[in-house]
């Protein structure tokens, strides 16, 4: 028995502690593992109890570079600090740790509560000095030694890469040679598949049709088993978007051998721990890339148009030119418009006032803070209808090509998924022609394993009959729909597009044939002349600028035009009764802003809101208030005050006084002016 186990140290748990970096070395350096658990019987010996003994191998295939993953080593940093471990077994101090920082945590708490750490080597107290120097000398060499192992392999691997030599997981649609070399997968099924991913993304520009497609179509993806016991066997499933985004994004389906394509990094998370995360990395800083190292699917440049594609479809990447893929929704020229105030993409609202209304809208100043308000908007009816005969107008000259161009592209659709149909057919009959075999080699005489077989015979049969069932259902529908004469058809077709235009109803297929015309389109909006004014460019490089006129506001639709106003203006001059005037216009047919006839009051109101003064009717006495002020050179209270005591006759009108002053009167009241010195006191001066 060592002389560093005391008695206090027996009374304690003994912790057996397992660890290897990967599962290949759990499964196959199985002499390690051995051992590792053969320290229990070493804790045994040096005195434990065996019920006082714990073994923790929950950590096998865990690397040692961090805690992340590992709980039994979390454990025994928590059972020490509480002072509940008497000693740690372990074959090597580095299968604890390889951290300097997790190590030196460790023996620290160790130290503390005088916890004795057991290896091949011996036994040591870090609580002793010397014991706690070896210790940590061991910990910061089993970090080097970490490193160089990296540094090593790291070095190894990358030789190799840069010969492309060395060999990875190949990607589906590839794969090794006996020779070693890397060539198509001998499935034709699954070059069929991944060859029509590129195909309809060439033709879709989006990895959520090409879905849609397989989807609809009931197409299945392949996808092969690495390591294990099934390594190499096929597995069809269905296909999903990551794995349509891996494809498209894979250098290697375009001949490339890259390697370096994702870069690990370390991050706390929030408990504290480090764990390592894979980021992709930018193909500028790929360490290997070798192009034309194997056979192809696509070209290099169709790999870029790919990823320019892909780009394009973010919404949110600022040098997105047009916004995105074509999309469900009404408008027409969604991704192509931008503000002529500040310059930004503008988005689409859909407004709802008793019907779904789309409008073209900026606020990327008022997001900013900028400013209140946005920029300006506009209703999608006022652009997309224009946008679109002018498209038409474009498209008009080659009908006919287009239509058959066309043509052959739905012809060469179903010819792929006609292809796709049949193979599929094809390895339902391989599979059941193996089940047969299978079945007629069994010992008739052994019921249970025959059994079994006809079972399986009988699930591939009925997987044939589906898969020509299916098949058969398609070619009908084929037929019914694209059947021999409709080539001419569409050729008849070809002279009516812009009646297809007007009557189709699929938004997304005429954005598609804008975005192929039109490039972008800003519109600016005049205030004063309330009209839009567009500046088009198309894809030629050829601006074409129009206006559009805005529609009216509410007051605008029931503002009286001045040819109206004119006309009553004119009837009052003329006339000077509202009710005359009234009796002409409606005479002659004329009708209100709001479609009613007219009626005094609003013959009034239009003289009212334009200043039209009716002229006055009187007689040969009868003067107003102010003409009566110049002729007796009195001020205006003194004629009130002679229309108030009776001493003149007068009428009232709407907006006049008329006072009526024969000359008999007159000459009153001359001399009741000069006998009264409260009249004479309000002359006005001559």
């Amino acid at each position: 028995m060592n002389s560093k186990i005391r008695p206090h140290h027996l009374q304690k748990t003994a912790f057996v502690y397992l660890r290897q970096s990967t599962m290949h070395q759990v499964m196959h350096n199985r002499e390690s593992t051995e051992r590792q658990y053969a320290l229990r019987q070493k804790a045994t010996d040096y005195g434990w109890n065996p019920s006082m003994v714990r073994t923790l191998d929950g950590d096998l295939g865990r690397s040692g570079s961090n805690t992340a993953g590992r709980e039994d080593f979390k454990t025994i940093v928590a059972e020490v600090s509480m002072d509940k471990v008497g000693a740690i077994f372990v074959l090597e101090a580095s299968r604890l740790s390889r951290s300097s920082a997790d190590w030196n945590r460790l023996l620290e708490l160790c130290s503390l509560t005088k916890t004795l750490i057991i290896d091949q080597d011996g036994c040591y107290d870090p609580s002793e000095f010397n014991d706690q120097l070896l210790l940590g000398l061991k910990g910061t060499m089993s970090q080097a030694e970490l490193h160089l192992i990296r540094a090593r392999l790291y070095g190894a691997k990358i030789n190799k890469a840069k010969k492309g030599e060395l060999r990875f997981p190949l990607p589906v649609g590839y794969v090794h040679d006996p020779d070693g070399n890397i060539t198509f997968d001998p499935d034709a099924q699954v070059c069929h598949v991944i060859q029509m991913i590129f195909d309809l993304y060439r033709e879709k520009q989006s990895a959520y049709a090409v879905i849609q497609h397989f989807g609809r179509n009931n197409i299945a993806f392949p996808k092969r088993a690495y390591g294990g016991r099934w390594k190499g066997k096929l597995v069809w499933g269905k296909v999903t978007y990551e794995r349509i985004i891996s494809v498209l994004g894979n250098p290697f389906y375009a001949g490339v051998y890259a390697w370096g394509r994702h870069k690990s990094f370390k991050s706390v998370n929030g408990h504290g721990e480090i764990v390592t995360k894979q980021r992709l990395v930018p193909m500028e800083e790929w360490p290997v890339m070798i192009k034309d190292h194997h056979c192809g699917y696509i070209t290099f440049q169709d790999f870029e148009n790919n990823r320019a594609q892909a780009r394009m479809n973010k919404t949110k990447n600022p040098d997105n030119i047009l916004g995105g893929p074509p999309r469900e929704g009404m408008t027409l020229l969604q991704g192509l418009v931008y503000c002529g105030v500040c310059g930004r993409r503008m988005t689409v609202r859909y407004t709802m006032n008793g019907k779904c209304t789309p409008t073209y809208e900026c606020n990327w100043r008022k997001r900013q803070g900028v400013t209140h308000s946005p920029c300006f908007s506009f209703k999608a009816s006022l652009a997309d209808p224009v946008v679109g005969k002018m498209v038409v107008d474009v498209l008009t000259p080659a009908n006919l090509s287009i239509a058959l161009n066309a043509l052959n592209q739905i012809e060469k659709r179903n010819t792929t998924l006609n292809r796709q149909g049949e193979m599929n057919i094809q390895r339902c009959q391989y599979r059941a022609d193996l089940a047969q075999r299978r079945f007629e080699q069994v010992d008739p005489a052994n019921r249970l394993v025959a059994a079994s077989l006809e079972k399986s015979w009988n699930m591939e049969l009925e997987k044939l009959a589906d898969a020509e069932k299916e098949h058969r259902e398609y070619m009908a529908k084929q037929e019914k729909e694209f059947p021999a004469s409709r080539k001419k058809e569409i050729t008849d077709l070809a002279s009516r597009i812009p009646d297809l235009w007007t009557k189709t109803s699929n938004v997304k297929d005429k954005k598609r044939i804008v975005r192929l015309l039109v490039s972008d389109i800003t519109v600016t909006r005049d205030a004063v002349a309330k009209t839009l004014a567009f500046n088009l460019r198309w894809q030629t490089g050829q601006l074409q600028q129009f206006t559009v006129p805005l529609p009216q506001n509410v007051f605008d639709n029931i503002r009286y035009p001045e040819a109206m106003v004119d006309r009553v203006r004119t009837l009052t001059l003329l006339h000077g009764d509202d009710c005359k005037t009234v009796d002409i216009l409606n005479s002659e047919g004329k009708l209100s802003a709001t479609g009613k006839p007219f009626t005094k009051d609003m013959v009034e109101w239009i003289r009212f809101k334009h200043k039209i003064d009716r002229p006055l009717i009187r007689d040969e006495y009868e003067f107003t208030v102010a003409e009566t002020m110049k002729i007796f050179s009195v001020s205006k209270h003194m004629v009130y005050y002679w229309v108030n005591r009776k001493y003149v006759q007068s009428r009232k009108l709407k907006n006049h006084i008329l006072v009526e002053i024969p000359t008999t009167k007159a000459a009153e009241l001359r001399q009741m002016i000069e006998n009264s010195h409260k009249a004479s006191s309000r002359m006005l001066p001559p």
